[in-house]
């Protein structure tokens, strides 16, 4: 696929695509003879855990270590485990936070509409 086409397909700019490549948050993309980005299965996989892994707030040098690891093979396995269960950790305490925040405002919403100000 170009990178028009993963561009719209992920919802993410072209600029965005280029940059993570460049820095290293994906793999390269493998290119036609004439240098253009065709991004196979792989480089899709990558783009789409990248993110999810954004979205959910994972800071890019934790990616970028990660791709690292990953490529120094299998034997990196147990150090990139670790990367993602502290960030996921760190997801769920987000998600603590928000919650409560959640509630407190769902609290004083309902103060205001009984007139309890």
């Amino acid at each position: 696929m170009t990178i028009t086409e993963v561009s719209k397909k992920y919802d993410i700019t072209a600029d965005t695509l280029r940059y993570y490549e460049r820095i290293g948050l994906i793999p390269p993309v493998p290119r036609t003879k004439g240098g253009v980005r065709n991004y196979d299965e792989d480089s899709c996989r990558w783009i789409e855990m990248m993110k999810c892994l954004r979205k959910a707030g994972v800071q890019i040098e934790a990616l970028i270590e990660y791709v690292a690891l990953y490529k120094q093979g299998d034997s990196t396995l147990d150090a990139r485990k670790a990367i993602l269960v502290e960030q996921r950790s760190q997801l769920v305490d987000r998600m603590e936070d928000m919650r409560a925040s959640l509630e407190r405002l769902d609290d004083k919403i309902e103060r205001y509409e009984n007139g309890l100000m």
